[in-house]
């Protein structure tokens, strides 16, 4: 048989032993495209119901306040977790809870029990089960990245952009659906979310995805997460993201979760909130993607404080409300600028983390970022009545822009420009004769991310 005759059969070996070197990824970004999508419809959905039922946007900033608060503790515990019970086990766990959770708010609205008190309080049930199952998802990502041959920069990269693309098709699907079915009845979308990200991890199959062996596991949740604590206390550029994180999360977040949703529940437009956060996270997938193709010839810490900057400015032309044509272009740009930030801060922490920490220093990140959440959402909503929409939302974006000019100062934010904590991986995920980023055991990180 000549050459030519065979190259059909090896060309269709080697596809399919491509396509299987990729399925892992594509299995994890699904998991991610699909709960955060739901999560993307709970963004509206949720502040629209306070709203609808109390007419107050203090209602509507002490349900994202009483959200945040269970963030908080079960994120600061739930990387401990998944290292004690294993990533796709929680992973899965988790996403079925938080299904039910989430499908109990409509199931108590059609037998009219569906009060403020029991919204809050299904919100935060909710609430305590999402962080270990999008922190059990995403310290597999440097195992993913391995099997598929990608570098990590590209692969960190891509997985914001997946979520960017998910709170664009999420807030976007809710906007439309609250103004079809109601805000209540939207929810079922973001239960479905789940339930396919559960489905998606079921049939995951990487290293790292099942039960820990016994020597690696933490001695208990308590000491676990105290040594992870530690960890991210004696790193000074972690302690300096974690700092940065909070300062962002606190002053982004009410803007997101209070002051737009007051502007548009009284212009009667949800459809303009989902499109103004649609814009966040599309402007997000194109800094994403950039990132992912260029960041590894640029200076991480360079890159990083301009990133900051440049997203301080075009907050504060959102903080503005300008006209909506204009309010759409400044979001855009607020994503765009905001995108290589958190790729940045993932590819940090998997240079500086081992293995065995991967869910701890995650999960601690995670719960850093959450922690001034609260105060952001319950100030917020009091500002509003206290001196109008327009002054608070300047006020935020003042603040949040100062706290980016100081970054510029941060000696720990130096360490983005470090070679790796220990020697190079065997194996790893760089490219073909490229030297491997990262250290011998890179975990993943998911941080709070502003827009979206």
């Amino acid at each position: 048989m000549s050459a030519r005759g065979a190259s059909p059969p090896v060309a269709s070996v080697v596809g399919v032993a491509r396509r299987r070197q990729l399925l892992p990824l594509l299995l994890l970004e699904a998991a991610t495209l699909l709960s955060g999508t739901g999560n993307g419809v709970a963004l509206v959905a949720l502040p629209w119901i306070a709203l609808e039922r109390t007419g107050s946007p203090t209602a509507a900033g002490v349900l994202a306040a009483a959200t945040a608060l269970p963030l908080l503790l079960s994120s600061l515990f739930s990387g401990t977790v998944v290292d004690l019970v294993g990533r796709r086990r929680t992973s899965v766990g988790s996403d079925l809870l938080s299904a039910v959770s989430v499908a109990a708010i409509p199931l108590a609205a059609a037998a009219d029990v569906l009060s403020v008190p029991v919204l809050v309080a299904l919100a935060m049930l909710g609430a305590v089960f999402d962080p270990a199952g999008a922190t059990a998802r995403e310290v597999l990502l440097p195992a993913a990245a391995e099997r598929a041959g990608w570098r990590l920069e590209r692969v960190n990269g891509t997985h914001e952009a997946v979520y960017g693309v998910a709170f664009l098709v999420g807030p976007g699907v809710g906007g439309l659906l609250i103004g079809l079915v109601g805000a209540t009845t939207t929810l079922w979308v973001t239960a479905a979310g789940f339930l396919l990200s559960a489905a998606a991890v079921t049939a995951l199959r990487l290293p790292g995805a099942g039960p820990p062996v016994e020597a690696e596991r933490p001695a208990g949740v308590w000491r676990g997460t105290v040594e992870g604590l530690r960890f991210v206390a004696r790193d000074p550029l972690l302690r300096a993201i974690a700092v940065v994180g909070a300062a962002l999360v606190a002053l982004y977040l009410p803007m997101e979760g209070v002051l737009l949703p007051t502007h548009f529940s009284a212009l009667g437009a949800p459809e303009r909130l989902g499109a103004v956060v649609m814009a966040l996270s599309g402007g997000g997938v194109v800094g994403s993607l950039a990132h992912a193709q260029w960041g590894h010839r640029l200076p991480r810490r360079g890159t990083f404080v301009t990133a900051l900057v440049l997203t301080g400015v075009s907050i504060l032309g959102m903080a503005a409300l300008p006209p909506f044509p204009w309010l759409l272009a400044a979001s855009f740009a607020t994503g765009v600028a905001y995108g290589p930030i958190q790729p940045l801060t993932n590819l940090a922490l998997q240079r500086r983390t081992p293995e065995r920490l991967r869910g701890r220093v995650v999960g601690i990140l995670v719960a850093s970022q959450y922690a001034a959440g609260p105060v952001g959402y319950l100030l917020a909503g009091p500002l509003v009545e206290a001196v109008g929409l327009r002054p608070a939302f300047l006020g935020l974006a003042v603040a949040l822009l100062a706290v980016a000019c100081a970054a510029l100062l941060a000696r720990g934010l130096h360490g983005f420009d470090d070679p790796p904590a220990g020697p190079p991986a065997p194996g790893g995920a760089a490219g073909p004769g490229q030297p491997h980023p990262v250290a011998a055991a890179p975990p993943r990180a998911h941080g709070a991310a502003p827009p979206g």
